[in-house]
């Protein structure tokens, strides 16, 4: 499998913290004197809880001291992060979630933040998809497309306004003429597939480490992802890419990690460097999660990580303003069509 399609697995078991000593042999300047608030703005159990969960673990070794994950779902996830936004800047508060939604929220007038206010730390590259229920009768994307295009009933739940599946179906609306659909949005990725699950939308678009299990387990029929080629997923087999009926439509990646404001201290920002290089690069704990869920292991930070993050917030932006969702014209804060 080629480095552009390992992936994650969420990880629930408390690992021993590390020595002291561990911290000051990896030359880390910062070690936290109490537990560092990991702010999820998110439902539990969706791809930024997953992810953030396996980073805790391994932040904890490596630091000495307790990274407690706190989900704060809510507004796109513009809660949680307006939270760690006001909290004091001594790194004892951190976000999760995708760059794209921090690189977009001051276009959607949900936070008055940019991708540039932020110290990012990325570990994953997640891939939208779009599933059905088994009893929804869609057997493959061309059949659900055309429908789309034939009704304005359909149902498709997503996280919300913001959330990488609704980023999804704006981009195939923008992709194909005609295209309608009924929005449904929910808490997080997680109440969104499990409402597919159940029945109470047939269609759900969100991310593949999001549905990653029911689709293993047959409660979801997965149509097409939103990348270049097709994706393989451990326990089930390939998924086919849009691209197959949708050749031009975009497919950028849709970077996960976490982030400190700017104006937290250097030192602390130096230590976080220092662990992401050392350890987080080099983490077994990310790789199988990955793999397991198909994503891509491609832990970044500093300007490479916003340099990486800026194709989708330019494309994922202008997307909004094309859609009338967006309260700000992305030229005015410095965001050019690509």
């Amino acid at each position: 499998m080629s480095t552009t399609r390992r992936s994650l697995m969420a990880a629930t078991v408390v690992a021993p913290l590390a020595a002291p000593a561990m911290v000051q042999a990896q030359g880390s300047s910062w070690r936290p004197d109490r537990p560092v608030t990991l702010i999820v703005p998110w439902a539990a159990g969706g791809s930024t809880d997953q992810m953030a969960r396996v980073v805790a673990v391994e932040l904890e070794e490596a630091f000495g001291q307790r990274f407690v994950v706190v989900n704060q779902p809510g507004a796109s996830g513009s809660i949680g992060t307006r939270n760690v936004l006001q909290a004091a800047r001594d790194g004892m508060t951190w976000a999760a979630g995708a760059a794209v939604d921090v690189g977009c929220y001051k276009v959607l007038g949900l936070l008055d933040t940019e991708l540039r206010d932020w110290h990012l730390f990325f570990t994953v590259a997640n891939v939208n998809t779009i599933s059905v229920n088994p009893a929804s009768g869609f057997r493959d994307f061309g059949q659900l497309l055309q429908a789309l295009q034939q009704r304005r009933d359909i149902a498709v739940g997503t996280a919300g306004v913001s959330s990488a599946g609704r980023n999804m179906m704006e981009t195939i609306r923008q992709s194909a003429p005609g295209v309608n659909y009924r929005h449904a949005t929910y808490d997080g990725g997680n109440p969104a597939v499990l409402a597919a699950v159940a029945g109470e939308v047939p269609v759900v678009a969100q991310l593949l480490v999001e549905m990653a299990e029911m689709i293993r387990g047959r409660r979801l029929i997965p149509l097409a992802v939103q990348a270049e080629n097709p994706i393989t997923l451990a326990g089930f087999g390939e998924i086919p890419s849009v691209r197959r009926w949708l050749p031009n439509m975009p497919a950028p990646l849709n970077y996960f990690g976490i982030w400190a404001p700017r104006g937290v201290p250097e030192h602390i920002v130096a230590s976080m460097t220092q662990v992401w290089e050392s350890r987080i690069r080099n983490s077994a704990r990310l790789q199988e999660y990955a793999q397991n869920r198909a994503a891509v292991f491609g832990p970044l930070h500093g300007q490479a990580a916003h340099d990486a993050a800026w194709v989708m917030v330019r494309q994922t932006a202008w997307l909004y303003f094309d859609a009338g969702t967006a309260r700000v014209s992305p030229d005015t804060v410095g965001i050019q069509r690509l």
